[in-house]
């Protein structure tokens, strides 16, 4: 697959691929992210797209904590904004616009998803080393690949990215049609 196809992020008018009924039944947020994320944590939905993960987020950090989805397109945060505008959600997640070469965020976070696109950042290092300066020193990541996507050995390519931004690999959970690893900071581990 040529590099500028593997780089292409998903477009707003394909968002529904991303958010389906039997897509949480063959990926299910709360069982995916509970493991992860507790009551008082602020967590970030990096690439949150149509919101798939971020409403289960801002349930699982609680009243007393917070939710960033934040995406470098205008229009899948939309999406998500009309998903938690009305109801018990509304406060609990703020938005961010992601800028083209960086995420662009100053908060720390306790728990950051990287979810499925990875592989659309075409200066990994640089995107990890941000990813890590948000992270708080004990903080968690959660980054899973589409196994039809990305390869076995492009995942591991991956893993050498990540190891070069300071992270350690601290578990492989197991998702369904993905590569998944948990890393956190390499100072850090337990």
């Amino acid at each position: 697959m040529s590099q500028d196809r593997k780089n292409r992020i998903c477009p707003v008018e394909k968002a529904g691929i991303l958010d389906f009924g039997l897509r949480k039944l063959l990926q299910d947020p709360g069982k995916m992210l509970r493991p992860y994320i507790e009551q008082g944590m602020t967590a970030l939905d990096l690439g949150c797209g149509p919101g798939f993960f971020t409403l289960e987020m801002a349930r699982l950090v609680g009243d007393s904590g917070k939710v960033i989805a934040a995406d470098l397109q205008e229009g899948m945060l939309d999406k998500v904004k009309a998903k938690v505008q009305h109801g018990a959600l509304a406060g609990k997640v703020t938005f961010h616009q992601c800028l083209p070469d960086r995420i662009g965020l100053a908060e720390k976070c306790d728990f950051i998803l990287v979810f499925y696109m990875l592989h659309e950042v075409p200066d990994r290092v640089s995107f990890l080393r941000e990813i890590k300066s948000l992270l708080n020193p004990d903080g968690r990541v959660l980054l899973a690949e589409p196994k039809w996507h990305v390869t076995g050995d492009e995942f591991l390519d991956a893993i050498v990215a990540m190891e070069q931004a300071g992270f350690a690999v601290l578990d492989r959970p197991k998702i369904r049609f993905s590569r998944a690893i948990v890393i956190g900071n390499r100072d850090v581990r337990g």
